[in-house]
């Protein structure tokens, strides 16, 4: 059974205009795509693709010149729409004399929680991002990848169905960003939907179900990594244990009966997985141990608040 389309935009079109409401630029022309429920979703394309004006029709930040936007089933207007959405802009305007705790304290009486929940949440979520060691300290002082987690949070605080991720690793070092990296993942397979942008490519493909490129305002390509990605008209084949020499022999043979040139060479990891593997072995790099007032059986509509 096919999942529910928590966004879906149809023929979506924004133009700026001047004061006197002369066009001045199409930021998004005629777009169209959906985000279904668990998935993530990159939203990628260069600088002026249209990306942020995308990103703040769906947060009701912006009204569309023409098209239909439907957000969680309803209009982006819908306060209580809003109510369900996560964003973590590119960059966190963070009061530098509150605390994480105070902080993350403000942004849950936004919703209209409880003390008592709230210091909840507040506890859990500072946990989960590995700051309960600095909960009490300004976040001026923070480094930026501290300040990033403290935005993680935030967004986190009101256990969104939807949430909206801008350029998430900014900023961040490997490590901090193999550990946001491995949350996105973890929140899917709980139920949350991600839409995220990024101009860090290997992220996104690490993380992301399927992908949206834009360019100028004009959707170019859209689809699963995988199928994006396939050349078609080659196979790999990974065989383990063979000498060079063997390899060599192989990779003749094969030529032989293809008639054609095969290419050789060796399986290599990732820088990323090389780096991680090389720094991490202090156990630095954590897993993260999702706050129970996020897991799936308290996710909105999935069971017990």
């Amino acid at each position: 059974m096919e999942s529910a389309k928590v966004i879906e935009t149809l023929g979506l079109r924004k133009t700026f205009r001047d004061f006197w409401r002369r066009p001045v630029v199409e930021a998004v022309k005629g777009l169209d795509f959906s985000v279904r429920q668990g998935e993530v979703f990159g939203l990628l394309g260069p600088n002026g693709s249209g990306k942020s004006t995308t990103i703040k029709m769906l947060l009701g930040l912006l009204h569309p010149t023409a098209g239909e936007i439907r957000v969680l089933g309803a209009a982006p207007s819908d306060t209580r729409v809003k109510a369900r959405i996560g964003y973590l802009p590119e960059v966190s305007h963070l009061h530098p004399f509150l605390t994480p705790r105070e902080t993350l304290m403000y942004y849950a009486s936004l919703f209209g929680m409880s003390h008592g929940v709230a210091a909840r949440r507040t506890a859990e979520l500072l946990t989960m991002v590995d700051l309960a060691h600095a909960a009490d300290r300004a976040v001026g002082r923070f480094s930026k990848g501290m300040a990033r987690r403290v935005g993680v949070a935030q967004a986190l605080v009101n256990a969104p169905e939807l949430l909206i991720l801008d350029e998430p690793t900014s900023g961040l070092d490997p490590l901090g960003c193999r550990e946001v990296k491995d949350l996105v993942r973890l929140l899917a397979r709980n139920g949350v939907t991600v839409l995220m942008t990024s101009h860090l490519l290997a992220d996104v493909e690490d993380v992301c179900d399927r992908v949206a490129i834009l360019d100028r305002g004009v959707l170019r390509a859209e689809g699963q990594i995988a199928d994006l990605l396939r050349k078609p008209d080659a196979v790999r084949f990974l065989v383990e244990g063979l000498s060079e020499e063997e390899a060599s022999a192989l990779r003749r043979e094969l030529e032989a009966r293809a008639g054609c040139r095969v290419q050789q060479d060796f399986p290599a990891m990732s820088l990323e997985a090389f780096f991680l593997q090389v720094v991490a072995q202090d156990g630095r790099l954590r897993t993260f141990e999702m706050a129970p007032f996020l897991q799936a059986e308290h996710v909105p509509g999935k069971g017990p608040a």
